[in-house]
């Protein structure tokens, strides 16, 4: 007669890291664990709170320009090299990994207004108040040798803004009109002109790459095709935009900060309405990155913070700051989507989590169970009102708490009062007009 017996070796049931305690078998019927509803929700309610616990965002500083930094840009090989500009005209390299700098060097008399690396890696263009297009190679120079240019174009116009194509040596720049250069060649091989006193921010889609887009000083955002002989169409907000990021995921989307203390992020196939428009800000908006995902992009305000939102929210997710830190002027999203940089008029580049509560380094099998359990709870609980509170919950500085209760405060009253208007007048002869459409005049094609 045969038997079949089931066999088991017990080093596979017990824990790898304390050898004494087995592994416990459990059934998983729901009707043997009525209280299973109520003790899941206590443990996304202690998750939320750690959370808020660990959120310590920031990082540390890269410290050493002796003016305020104006642009920066990250190196699109290398996760640990940036490079940053500043207002005295000084360029310099960074090493993140040892928040060191790897070089520096006078790049331009004045102002620098943009930084953009080519698709290799190993050059980096930069534009001046001083109407110069300067490459520069990333390797540091022979020992006694100073640091000069690979090439240098003078511009018959001032530049306030550079773009690089994601893989053809074309790279774009914008001041009183928008012109299309070859690496190789010291005169434009395209102008784009559409009667505009100047425009200071150019951005080409690295997804649609034939695409670029400009904002103008008439308050305008234009887009360009680079196969056309002039620009596609265009929109004007009530205020002016001051900077413009697209999206890497989606080719049509791109967000745009604006002076009104708004971000909006329309699709280019139709402008007469932002598909989103993104508020928090006490202050005016001078620049904004998306993340390598695409779902999410940082902000960065006169307002002296740095707000973090979803691409599809109203509403930022959480909003970072520091007492020393002053009005921002550039923010990045690093190309792993782990970290953000943020530079500012008081001469630092700030590093922060792009997670704030996230614990950096390797984790153990464990850990990061037990981290995707807690997750995956408080995604499930979310709309409690305990846990949506305490999630929400975030430290202000007083000047931004203090702004955002008389902006809502002035909200109201235009509401209270359009709302009269809208009760007192014939039917239909006030027309509601939704928010997303407050802020848009017109659309020229």
């Amino acid at each position: 007669m045969r038997v079949k017996a089931i066999s088991r070796n017990p080093d596979e049931y017990l824990r790898a890291t304390t050898r004494d305690l087995h592994k416990v078998q459990r059934n998983y019927d729901p009707g043997l664990h009525p209280l299973e509803t109520p003790r899941e929700y206590v443990r996304a309610l202690n998750a939320t709170k750690l959370e808020r616990v660990f959120a310590k965002p920031f990082i540390g500083c890269l410290d050493g320009h002796s003016d305020g930094v104006s642009c920066m840009a990250t190196h699109p090989k290398q996760l640990s090299l940036i490079a940053s500009g500043a207002v005295d005209g000084e360029v310099k390299l960074w090493n993140l990994a040892t928040q060191k700098c790897v070089k520096s060097f006078l790049a331009h008399e004045g102002y620098v207004r943009q930084i953009c690396f080519l698709p290799d890696g190993e050059r980096f263009i930069t534009v001046g108040d001083d109407s110069t297009i300067k490459t520069w190679n990333v390797e540091l120079p022979n020992p006694g040798e100073e640091e000069e240019p690979l090439d240098t174009v003078l511009s018959k116009s001032m530049v306030t803004g550079i773009s690089h194509h994601r893989s053809n040596p074309i790279f774009a720049t914008c001041g009183e009109i928008c012109q299309l250069w070859e690496e190789s060649r010291s005169e434009p091989i395209k102008t784009f002109q559409w009667g505009i006193d100047s425009l200071h921010h150019v951005a080409f889609n690295q997804v649609q790459t034939n695409l670029l887009a400009c904002c103008a000083s008439d308050r305008s955002i234009i887009i360009y095709d680079s196969r056309e002989a002039g620009p596609v169409r265009k929109v004007i907000m009530e205020m002016r935009s001051n900077s413009l990021s697209w999206n890497p995921m989606e080719a049509f989307m791109f967000t745009v900060a604006n002076e009104d203390y708004n971000l909006y992020t329309f699709d280019a196939r139709q402008l007469k309405h932002p598909l989103n428009v993104h508020k928090d800000h006490v202050s005016a908006v001078i620049d904004v990155d998306y993340s390598p995902t695409g779902i999410q992009f940082v902000s960065a305000s006169y307002d002296k913070t740095i707000r973090i939102f979803e691409a599809i929210g109203g509403h930022s997710r959480d909003i970072y700051h520091t007492k020393r830190m002053q009005r921002l002027t550039c923010v990045k999203w690093s190309l792993d989507d782990k970290y953000i940089l943020s530079g500012s008029d008081e001469m630092n580049i700030r590093i922060w989590k792009a997670r704030a509560s996230e614990k950096l380094g390797a984790l153990k099998p464990r850990e990061k169970s037990a981290l995707n359990y807690g997750e995956s709870l408080k995604e499930k609980f979310a709309a409690h009102p305990q846990i949506k509170r305490i999630a929400r919950h975030r430290q202000v500085p007083s000047h931004v708490h203090n702004a955002r209760n008389e902006l809502r405060t002035i909200h109201d009253k235009l509401k209270r009062k359009e709302a009269n208007r809208r009760a007192h007048s014939k039917p239909g002869a006030v027309a509601y007009v939704s928010e997303r459409k407050k802020h848009v005049i017109k659309e020229e094609k």
